[in-house]
């Protein structure tokens, strides 16, 4: 009997083969600079930038092979689409409120990242829990009323292959709530958070169906990470690997493995990078490669 055809990008597969970083702020300059992340994790050098400069935006997968950069500081609601060669275009009118210190995170009822949404963060000076889903071709759609508790500075990821997760975060203080996201892209109520209360940290989705946390400040800089499986559920503290950091972002790439990258520690601004294995386990420090920053996003494409 013949073996069937797997489209690419289909939901078949484990995720996307590439990534990208994006935009941030070095040592109080913010930037629009990209980089490029291979099949094999390896970060290519800067790419010059496209779009408005911006700081603390969120980033996620659409359209199965595609990304989308959006909202930032200073309270934007415009968006840069990324093609599946890893082209940033040039800025799209914003729909919805503009705000700084969200996440976004890829879903879909097909698999294979179909849909975005972006979610939470801040108009200074209040914490937001409103939503924006983004279709297969891309396009933001207007203001969802919010589900959960209203907050900033929180990390989300795609898990169970069609479904998403928002997590942790600061709140009047920093929390360890999650919400789930449906392959509809509804919210759910809080859940009870597991292991340590943060902010400040990134999150992106490994093995093809789950996700890790990792990273941010807690009254200091942390590395720890929590790993989420494909039913949705988060893990206990999984000790810190690489150096602590927060305001990193992170992405899947290699369709199936991860990556944490960028950041700020007391010492500035870094460009370092930790791969995330198949089954979740962070190495130690890569040598970065391109401006160090923080406050960027990143997504998978291809």
């Amino acid at each position: 009997m013949p073996l069937p055809i797997i489209p690419a990008n289909s939901a078949a597969e484990a995720g996307n083969d590439n990534g990208i970083f994006g935009y941030g702020v070095d040592g109080g300059v913010s930037l629009a600079v990209t980089n490029l992340v291979a099949n094999t994790g390896v970060v290519s050098t800067d790419v010059t930038g496209v779009g408005t400069i911006r700081w603390n935006l969120a980033a996620t997968q659409y359209g199965g092979d595609k990304g989308i950069f959006g909202y930032g500081n200073p309270t934007l609601s415009m968006t840069n689409l990324v093609s599946n060669t890893g082209v940033v275009g040039t800025d799209v009118t914003g729909v919805g409120t503009g705000r700084e210190r969200l996440a976004a995170c890829s879903y879909g009822s097909g698999g294979g990242g179909e849909n975005g949404i972006f979610g939470f963060g801040n108009v200074e000076p209040t914490k937001q829990n409103m939503t924006n889903l983004v279709s297969s071709t891309g396009v933001v759609g207007t203001d969802v009323t919010g589900v959960g508790t209203a907050r900033l500075a929180l990390s989300a990821c795609e898990y169970g292959g069609d479904k998403g997760i928002f997590g942790f975060g600061y709140s009047t203080g920093d929390t360890a709530i999650t919400n789930l996201v449906s392959n509809t892209g509804v919210v759910a109520t809080d859940t009870a958070g597991v292991g340590t209360a943060r902010a400040s940290g990134a999150a992106c989705s490994y093995g093809g169906d789950k996700g890790i946390f990792g990273y941010g400040y807690i009254g200091g800089v942390y590395n720890g990470t929590n790993l989420v499986s494909n039913t949705g559920v988060v893990g206990t503290d999984v000790s810190g690997v690489g150096t602590a950091r927060h305001f990193p972002t992170a992405t899947e790439y290699g369709s199936g493995k991860g990556i944490f990258g960028f950041g700020e520690d007391p010492s500035g601004d870094l460009s370092v990078t930790n791969l995330v294995s198949t089954s979740g386990v962070v190495a130690t420090d890569t040598t970065g490669v391109g401006t160090g920053r923080a406050k960027l996003a990143a997504c998978g494409y291809n």
